[in-house]
């Protein structure tokens, strides 16, 4: 049962389709979420340093608090020096370790550091100061400290947080990120109460390094909570997931009423070629679809099978009925002569009786012959001259059959197979003429386009062979026909005495094996002419 469902086109399609519909899908999801993680991540990191820089700011105004614990933040926040004294922090991390323990920052500044504009204040190289400078109440540009504190509060008031950041202190311009674990309470936030802790949670840190008002290096560390992300990427994952089965049921079941829909006529073509052959009537047709696909021309492809097979068919039918209707006379011929024979042994006359033995024995062969071609019997391949064949054939029959001109011609076939083609004609000329029977040979070049409108095959050459009458001929109208089996014209079985019709159908049967073409025309005194183009054959041992 389940070899049989997979062995459904329709079944297998479906399974096809919805595979590689889910593959596709689990591919994008996977783009989808990383993408996604990737977004909230920088929005962290970008909500951190956030905190940070704003906290840092506060640092370079010389806004800190004076304790430890008072930054006005529920965030994590910490303040911390280069010796890891913990300056001030937010609630969450009071009285918590310094997170430089876990999240150092690197070389974040530029060339304007906080190193720097240390070894510049103290005399560093190229500065050129030393304490005295400073004890002077002047600065660099010739200002007194008093000026340097009015110029700082002015700005404070007038510029905010980030001219107060370049009037006194100075803040890196970027920040180093890094994942840390932190205690959190019920509600997911940071807490440094032990006793209020459930569990830890990820935190994005953003480290930026900071200088004081009073010079002092310093690093603001400000943390983010990671849950918002992880609550975003989880709930995106459920949800492609649980739509996932869904997604492909539908996918499926489109798929397989489409192809169902699609391989309706090929099914109505093989319920009409089953009943064709139940039925065993080649005359019926199977349906061709309106549209113009594949199946249309699968469907017009068997119709003309089926049509080639009726004619096959009916052609044997009619073969098998005339050769039936042949072989009756003879032998009716000679039962009826044995019979007479028996009851009266002095009337015997075997000159009849021997005529009808040979001409059923020439019938039994022709039948045998045609048997064996119908079967696909396929010629010796040898080297004949025809030239040479005409000359012992007509060698050997009383007048009126001749040799005319003969030019040497050298084909590829049976010797024994186009001798036949050449007896044939000859028979059925010296049937028909009044005097004179004349058989040429000659040659034509390979572009030379033949009856039948094919040319040379291989590019060699024709060799044409011509047999010729001085009879009544052929009527145009009737000269195909002269080739079909059991076919007698009215005036050839009034000469002919019961000839089987079958001499000429032999002749296009065995040109035909051998790659040629057979024409019937009229000759020079009236009579039938028929030509025979055979391909010449290549030089030998080709």
């Amino acid at each position: 049962m389940t070899r049989g469902w997979f062995s459904s086109v329709r079944a297998r399609t479906a399974l096809g389709a919805t595979g590689v519909v889910a593959v596709a899908l689990v591919l994008a999801g996977l783009a989808v979420v990383d993408a996604l993680r990737g977004g909230l991540t920088d929005n962290t990191r970008l909500v951190a340093e956030s905190r940070a820089r704003e906290v840092a700011v506060q640092v370079a105004v010389d806004r800190i608090p004076k304790d430890a614990a008072g930054l006005d933040t529920d965030d994590p926040v910490q303040v911390v020096t280069g010796d890891g004294t913990v300056l001030a922090s937010s609630d969450a991390l009071a009285g918590a370790p310094p997170m430089s323990d876990a999240a150092r920052p690197g070389p974040a500044q530029s060339d304007d550091s906080v190193g720097a504009r240390e070894d510049d204040r103290h005399g560093g190289a190229g500065g050129g100061r030393d304490d005295d400078d400073r004890d002077d109440g002047r600065d660099d540009d010739g200002r007194d400290d008093d000026g340097r504190d009015d110029d700082r509060g002015a700005a404070g008031a007038s510029g905010g947080a980030d001219d107060d950041a370049r009037a006194a202190g100075e803040v890196a311009d970027d920040a180093v990120f890094d994942r840390v674990s932190l205690p959190v309470d019920d509600e997911g936030e940071a807490t440094s109460d032990p006793g209020e802790a459930e569990g830890r949670a990820d935190f994005t840190v953003a480290a930026l390094r900071a200088e004081a008002a009073d010079g002092t290096p310093v690093t603001v560390y400000a943390g983010s909570s990671l849950a918002v992300q992880e609550l975003a990427v989880t709930g995106t994952v459920r949800a492609m997931l649980a739509g996932l089965p869904a997604l492909l049921i539908v996918v499926g079941a489109v798929t397989w009423l489409v192809t169902r829909h699609a391989l309706r006529p090929v099914e109505g073509i093989r319920a009409e070629l089953a009943e064709i052959t139940g039925s065993r009537d080649l005359s019926r047709r199977v349906p061709v679809p309106s549209s113009r696909d594949e199946v249309a021309r699968l469907a017009v492809t068997t119709n003309g099978t089926l049509e080639a097979l009726q004619e096959s068919v009916e052609r044997q039918r009619r073969f098998v009925a005339d050769a039936s209707h042949e072989l009756r006379s003879p032998i009716a011929s000679l039962r009826t002569q044995v019979e007479v024979a028996e009851a009266h042994p002095e009337l015997l006359e075997t000159g009849e009786l021997l005529e009808d033995v040979v001409r059923l024995q020439h019938l039994a062969a022709d039948l045998l012959l045609l048997a064996r071609l119908d079967a696909g019997e396929g010629p010796r391949a040898a080297r004949v001259d025809l030239a040479e064949l005409v000359r012992e054939e007509t060698a050997r029959r009383p007048e009126p059959g001749r040799a005319g001109e003969l030019e040497e011609a050298v084909v590829a076939g049976s010797p024994g197979q186009l001798g036949r083609v050449l007896a044939n004609l000859l028979d059925n000329a010296q049937r028909h003429a009044r005097e004179r029977v004349v058989a040429r040979v000659r040659t034509e070049p390979a572009d030379t386009v033949g009856a039948g409108g094919r040319g040379a095959g291989g590019g060699r050459g024709w060799a044409v062979l011509s047999v010729e009458d001085d009879g009544p001929g052929v009527p145009e109208g009737e000269r195909e026909r002269v080739f079909e089996r059991f076919v007698r014209l009215d005036d050839a079985r009034a000469r002919d005495d019961g000839g089987a019709g079958l001499g000429l159908a032999i002749v296009r049967e065995l040109v035909t094996l051998h790659g040629g073409t057979i024409s019937l025309g009229r000759g020079p005194d009236g009579g039938a002419l028929f030509t025979v183009r055979l391909p010449l054959a290549g030089p030998a041992g080709d």
